[in-house]
């Protein structure tokens, strides 16, 4: 795969007629009824919905982890389904991926958990490897817990340095899956402040799976709302509470405590 795979004003990602079920034959359950949309680069995208609809499937499948039963999931111009294994192993290096529990290594320090994908992916020689981390560190607002290990980190730290450790290969695109799961209000905003700062810095695109709503909204420049297979997409999400579909509305009566007037 010689050529990047974000050409300059083109998607960063595209769904096509994406279709996804799971279970048995007799018993399938539709999660993805044959959706659409776009995800525009060096913008953020938030993903929300229900439990169940979809949202964590949607990152499985641009990552290749799972594959659409129809349509096409397009990185630039590669069909993540129809990628080898090698190919595919080359895509997800250019993607960087916030876990929801942070999924740091117990055993490593922070230093060594943030320094692991540059070992694992790159030749830096352990120099390079050290100035590297280092940088990422400050920038993050980490040096000082370096030698330190994961279970003796906040919750907001442990968040601080899966993001630190995403960022390490200079991704392309960031995945954030329930970003914010277990943190307290206080938390959560730093982390997203966080978020947005890292963001607008490195230019990177940003696609958010998360359950905090309202609040998450702040930073999307684009809301995409998986309900029952199907989704809609929003670049406001004032407009939300105006969606025509009654789903939509009482999605925005019950999350967001709005509602149009009749």
């Amino acid at each position: 795969m010689s050529d990047p795979i974000l050409e300059p004003g083109q998607p960063a990602i595209r769904f096509v007629e994406v279709c996804k079920s799971f279970g048995e034959r007799t018993r399938r359950h539709l999660v993805l009824d044959r959706v659409s949309f776009s995800v525009p680069r060096g913008r953020t995208t938030v993903i929300a919905g229900g439990s169940g609809q979809g949202k964590s499937v949607i990152l499985k499948l641009i990552l290749g982890l799972l594959r659409p039963d129809s349509g096409q999931v397009l990185v630039g111009d590669s069909d993540v389904a129809s990628l080898g294994y090698k190919d595919l192993q080359e895509l997800r290096m250019r993607f960087g991926v916030l876990f929801q529990g942070a999924a740091l290594f117990d055993s490593l320090t922070v230093f060594e958990n943030i320094a692991l994908p540059l070992r694992e992916r790159t030749r830096l020689s352990d120099g390079e490897i050290h100035s590297k981390v280092s940088a990422t560190l400050e920038q993050l607002e980490l040096t000082g817990h370096e030698d330190k290990y994961p279970a003796q980190l906040s919750g907001g730290m442990k968040k601080r340095v899966g993001l630190a450790r995403a960022l390490q290969l200079e991704p392309e695109v960031v995945l954030f899956d329930e970003p914010t799961t277990g943190l307290d209000p206080v938390m959560t905003k730093e982390i997203y402040e966080l978020f947005v700062g890292t963001q607008q810095r490195l230019g990177y695109t940003a696609v958010i799976v998360s359950h905090d709503i309202p609040q998450i909204f702040s930073l999307a420049d684009q809301i995409i709302l998986l309900n029952k297979g199907e989704l809609d997409v929003f670049t406001d999400a004032s407009r939300i509470p105006a969606s025509t579909k009654p789903a939509i509305r009482d999605f925005a009566r019950q999350v967001m405590g709005q509602s149009v007037s009749e």
